[in-house]
């Protein structure tokens, strides 16, 4: 769970938002939940870059730290990227893997998807919900 300050301007029709601490991080909605519902989709799509890049997220500040303008406020936004790859990276991934082949001639007479057997284990063993 990482959690970052998000800037709210209000402006017709809405709000732009901005992440202080992630340059480039802003997004708007036309209502308040809108501009929550987008900011935090536009901070995990942020972060994700940065672990896929292999960069060290920023560092976030207090709320008492960042400067807001007359007529903006902050609000703490609170994201878990594990959640969000979930829910948005679902597309399949082909991984060869080696197994002795006596196991893989028993899964096949005995109907096991050892795909499915894969995610299962690996979902397990890194303490995650596996979505269908």
């Amino acid at each position: 769970m990482s959690v970052y300050v998000a800037i709210f301007e209000p402006r017709e029709p809405g709000y732009y938002v901005s992440v202080p601490d992630v340059p480039g991080c802003v997004t708007s909605g036309d209502t308040f939940e809108d501009a929550i519902a987008s900011a935090k989709d536009a901070l995990c799509g942020c972060l994700c870059v940065y672990e896929d890049e292999g960069t060290d997220l920023p560092a976030p500040h207090m709320p008492k730290e960042i400067d807001v303008q007359e007529g903006a406020f902050a609000l703490a936004l609170d994201v878990d990227l594990n959640a969000y790859r979930r829910e948005t990276d679902n597309r399949a991934v082909r991984k060869n893997v080696s197994l002795p082949a006596w196991m893989a001639n028993m899964a096949d007479k005995r109907g096991i998807n050892c795909s499915q057997v894969l995610q299962e284990a690996l979902a397990k063993k890194m303490g995650v919900a596996v979505y269908r």
